[in-house]
């Protein structure tokens, strides 16, 4: 190992300096889009730090200083205290739920004077730090149920405190170390269950009243009970060596659902969505037949799956109008195109997508835009702020910030690859997922392709909660990969 590592000069020889650069453009960037979403017409001095784009640049100088804080730390501390980091933090979450200032309806702001902090901003790398740990140890094996249990427990646990704090747009966050699970081994039949929860939840809800061919069986629950069927078989075919018995007995099943369709539209009308759960059961029971007999694994898991797949689908319903807030409710039945509210729930989307489309190509220039300075679009400098990239920098300059955050998602991605052990690799995996579900999420909520849960766009968004952790995530890793040089050339 190079002990020049661990020095200051080490450091900074060995830093990724085009990921430092490509930080440093995405806070230029953010302060201007700040700066463009809280300018009124007006304003004489966007730099005053009594204006939100001032602050920003205190938010931006901290942040500078917070990462030349941990570069110059040793990098042995984050695997030697991950555990108690991730424990102080826990209890920093679980005494915010009876924090008894309320912001927006939710409870995870500490107020400390004029100073707000989100402690659920900084809980990500402190979780990220304590499941690299974990993954660390010798022997780990994701892939044990006993070693899954574990590493989901640490990642559920914050996300279970984030909930009753009602913030869950950032307890959904948490969803992404699933991402790095899966680069660590976990079977990818765990990703693709969660897909399908989500295919069965839109295709179910979004289709549940259109009656299907004029008969009295629902599109949604029909089609939703075929995929079932259909996702069953194609799990036994990837992973058991029984493909044309199976492939048989599924178009035996299929033939039968097409026969009592027919049934039902030109001789008698019933519900076939009854018969496709009798032959789901006997799918189920092939299934079962199959592993006693075998004694392979692949056949029980494959039958819980169908199981499992059923039993969401018919609390699907439920979940939605007795689980989810009314408002949570509303905001997914606009996306799903059930119900139409420009003014109330689908303002926020309606009008973003306004401010974007009126940028144009090349945008209408810095300061300029005329939906965010008439603040037409609410929180339109925090969760909906990229809405003024596309007002004031048009498709070009949008593309470009948007490849900005595509170059420092592969670059993270080759940097975590490069990791001489495990913790790096793991700690790199989980600060990739967290950005790339931020990202997706939240352009795409401006966009109005995916539900609006309120989370922030990293380095963008007004605030010194979200900008801190996103820099503390992002320079940990990186005093790590600086850290880990005299290995990679050992």
């Amino acid at each position: 190992m190079d002990q020049r590592a661990d020095k200051p000069t080490g450091v900074f020889r060995n830093l990724d300096w085009w990921t430092v650069a490509i930080y440093i453009a995405l806070l230029a960037f953010g302060w201007m889009s700040v700066c463009g979403a809280s300018y009124s017409y007006g304003d004489t001095d966007i730099f005053s730090l009594s204006s939100r784009s001032g602050m920003q640049i205190v938010w931006i100088g901290t942040s500078i200083v917070l990462a030349m804080v941990l570069l110059l730390l040793d990098y042995r501390i984050y695997d030697t205290f991950g555990y108690v980091i991730y424990g102080a933090l826990l209890v920093l979450l679980f005494l915010t739920i009876f924090n008894p200032h309320e912001i927006k309806g939710s409870r995870s702001w500490l107020v400390l004077g004029p100073l707000r902090l989100q402690p659920a901003e900084f809980a990500k790398f402190a979780t990220a730090l304590a499941v690299a740990q974990i993954m660390n140890v010798y022997g780990f094996d994701i892939r044990r149920w006993k070693d899954f249990a574990l590493v989901c427990g640490a990642v559920m646990l914050p996300m279970l405190f984030i909930v009753l704090q009602k913030e869950t747009g950032s307890a959904l966050v948490y969803l992404a170390f699933f991402l790095m699970f899966y680069r660590e081994g976990m079977p990818g039949g765990i990703l693709f269950t969660g897909f399908a929860m989500v295919v069965y939840f839109v295709v179910g809800v979004k289709f549940e009243s259109v009656p299907l061919l004029e008969t009295s069986t629902s599109v949604g629950r029909f089609v939703v009970m075929l995929l079932v069927q259909i996702f069953t078989a194609g799990l036994v075919i990837a992973y058991s060596h029984e493909r044309q018995r199976i492939v048989r007995i599924t178009g035996a099943i299929l033939g039968i659902t097409l026969a009592g369709l027919l049934v039902s539209r030109f001789v008698i009308d019933f519900d076939v969505v009854i018969l496709q759960m009798l032959l789901t059961a006997v799918l189920v029971g092939f299934l079962v037949y199959e592993g006693l007999r075998t004694r392979l694994r692949t056949y029980y898991i494959t039958a819980l799956f169908a199981i499992g797949s059923v039993a969401f689908f018919s609390g699907a319903d439920y979940m939605l109008n007795n689980m989810l807030q009314p408002h949570q409710r509303v905001r997914i039945n606009v996306l799903l195109g059930l119900e139409e509210d420009p003014a109330g729930a689908g303002y926020n989307v309606h009008q973003s997508e306004i401010a974007i489309g009126s940028g144009g190509l090349w945008g209408k220039g810095f300061l300029n835009g005329t939906q965010t300075k008439l603040k037409f679009v609410p929180e339109q400098d925090t969760d909906f702020i990229f809405c003024t990239v596309g007002e004031e920098q048009g498709f070009v300059g949008s593309s470009v910030v948007l490849l900005l955050f595509l170059a420092l998602i592969l670059r993270l991605v080759v940097l975590a690859e490069r990791q001489p052990f495990r913790f790096g690799r793991v700690y790199g995996y989980c600060v990739v997922s967290i950005f790339l579900f931020h990202v997706f999420i939240n352009v795409g909520m401006v966009l109005g392709l995916t539900p609006v849960i309120g989370i922030p766009l990293p380095f963008f968004s007004y605030g010194g909660s979200s900008l801190w952790g996103f820099t503390l995530l992002l320079f940990i890793f990186l005093r790590i990969d600086a850290g880990g040089a005299g290995y990679r050339r050992a």
